[in-house]
């Protein structure tokens, strides 16, 4: 085989990326990486997506790997491009998500130099993602990428960083004579599931939370019903509510910011926790009390993809390493015994704290935002995705909203804001027939308006839902917390949401008052391009 007929470094990431089962890449074009976008030309069967900011592109890939359960892959540029990329990095990292961000870097003779845009990827990414390094040698390119998906999958799931030397990208290579990238994941030992059965079994007031990431519908159907069969109270951990039905008489609710106060207590009386996939993290545990640092009040029973997990912040009493569609099928075998005669009472009392916590609480005002987001959970399908970034409007969203699907939320455990636009435009381009509508609050929304653009150029029809306090909410409810009287640097002054909306093409309405959104939202269900709402909400009222 002649130079002129092997594949250069460009082309030969791409067809490794197929092989991997890539079909989507997100980017904002940079002239350190050229080669690939040239292969990428050649590639009908993997859709290109130009972004208009990085974190916007590294979001979606995130957003999009959460949809399709198949590693999301974003290509920036180095120097700022890389800079800005770290804000989806971060999410990726803290949601355990499979994420592949490549790098053009510059040129190998000219690193370690401080060279233009010159960044050192081990440096800035290394305490983020599980991998970050530059490739020195155009050969090794299905080693290193074999490697970084199989590192991105296997385990707990998370992002890897890989930096391509520009020069590199246009060498010829051999061949490429591998296929995709192996998975690993742990299986539960028989007899860890035998001393979980003997302890679910005996507890009298039980309670699971499921959470974390590598959940699919099968083993989400498998822990339902292992529930079902134990009487088993379910809660979910932070921003992890389709985890399990919303709707199902176990659900016990949701353990994140501004949990229900019953709950809370639920969680302090129960005598066994079973953690399925979670980290159990500040937010779950109500900054740990719920949960105590470092041996839990209530019997502890672990399960997570990483061994180092368990127990690095807390000792379990029975620590399984295994991944959550293994252990999912281990527990679908488990024989529920005669079960404790408080168990039936404890799942009942369980289901009522859900139910009362569900209903729409009223707020001064003409506009009343949790009859909407409750509204929407009726008008909506099961499978409707549902995504937000951050503030105090998510409030509103996680408590009224019932999550009935699996990947029917995406919002990021991060707490980043501006995740919600990018996500939703992602969950929409993988799977068009789903209806997907983001919220976003007037902050959280300007952090990547520009994305628009993004929705308008390739037919995401998302639903935009703007809730417009001309402020930063969350950040001044805790100023006022702590410096009453004192605000200062939480006031926003705002466009005008509709106007701007409809300079990007979209359409857009205002609404004010509660009676007007079901009309303006079938408007948006049925329009032809993206569709932006702006609920126009007092400033005073910052949580349900």
């Amino acid at each position: 085989m002649t130079a002129d007929t092997q594949p250069y470094g460009g082309q030969a990431i791409v067809e490794l990326l197929r092989r991997n089962g890539v079909d989507r890449v997100f980017t904002v074009p940079g002239e350190s990486f050229l080669p690939v976008l040239d292969a990428l030309h050649d590639a009908p069967d993997i859709a290109l997506v130009v972004c208009r900011q990085e974190g916007g592109a590294s979001m979606m890939a995130e957003a999009y790997a959460k949809t399709t359960g198949r590693p999301g892959v974003c290509f920036v540029t180095r120097g700022p491009g890389s800079a800005n990329a770290l804000a989806g990095l971060h999410v990726a990292a803290q949601d355990s998500t499979p994420l592949l961000v490549f790098i053009g870097q510059v040129p190998r003779g000219f690193q370690q130099r401080e060279a233009w845009q010159e960044v050192d990827v081990s440096a800035l990414f290394g305490s983020v993602a599980k991998w970050a390094t530059d490739i020195q040698d155009a050969a090794r390119l299905p080693e290193y990428l074999s490697r970084a998906f199989s590192t991105a999958r296997s385990g707990r799931q998370g992002p890897v960083v890989l930096g391509l030397p520009e020069d590199l990208l246009f060498e010829h290579v051999e061949p490429i004579a591998l296929g995709p990238a192996t998975i690993n994941q742990g299986y539960p030992a028989p007899r860890a599931m035998a001393q979980l059965s003997k302890m679910l079994n005996e507890a009298q007031r039980p309670l699971a939370i499921f959470g974390g990431s590598g959940w699919t519908a099968d083993c989400r159907a498998q822990l339902q019903a292992f529930a079902e069969a134990h009487e088993l109270p379910v809660a979910t951990a932070f921003r992890r509510q389709d985890r399990f039905d919303n709707r199902h008489p176990n659900y016990a609710g949701d353990a994140g910011l501004g949990m229900n106060q019953e709950l809370a207590k639920l969680l302090g009386e129960a005598d066994l926790l079973i953690a399925v996939g979670t980290r159990l993290g500040d937010i779950t545990t109500r900054h740990y009390e719920l949960v105590n640092v470092p041996k839990a009040r209530q019997r502890l029973i672990h399960i997570h993809p990483d061994p180092q997990e368990p127990g690095r912040v807390r000792v379990p009493d029975l620590a399984i390493c295994a991944g959550v569609e293994h252990f999912a099928e281990a527990a679908a075998g488990l024989q529920a015994g005669p079960l404790p005669p408080e168990r039936a009472s404890w799942l009942t009392r369980a289901r009522a704290i859900r139910e009362a916590w569900q209903r729409p609480t009223q707020s001064p005002g003409p506009l009343q935002l949790g009859e909407i987001v409750a509204w929407l959970g009726q008008r909506l399908p099961p499978e409707a995705v549902i995504s937000n970034g951050a503030g105090n409007y998510t409030l509103w969203v996680h408590r009224f909203y019932p999550f009935r699907a699996l990947g029917s939320q995406l919002a990021p455990t991060s707490g980043s804001m501006g995740y919600g636009l990018p996500a939703a435009i992602a969950a929409k381009l993988a799977e068009p027939s789903r209806p997907a509508v983001c919220f976003a609050g007037d902050g959280c929304f300007q952090m990547t308006c520009q994305e628009l653009a993004t929705a308008m150029q390739y037919g995401a029809k998302v639903i935009f839902i703007v809730v417009n306090n001309g402020s930063y909410g969350s950040i001044r409810m805790h100023q006022d917390k702590h410096y009453p009287g004192r605000r200062y640097g939480t006031d926003l002054v705002n466009p005008d949401m509709v106007a701007l909306a409809q300079a990007y093409g979209a359409g857009a309405a205002r609404v004010e008052r509660t009676e007007q959104f079901a009309d303006i939202f079938e408007q948006a269900m049925t329009a032809d391009r993206p569709f932006l709402i702006e609920l126009v909400m007092d400033p005073s009222i910052l949580r349900p």
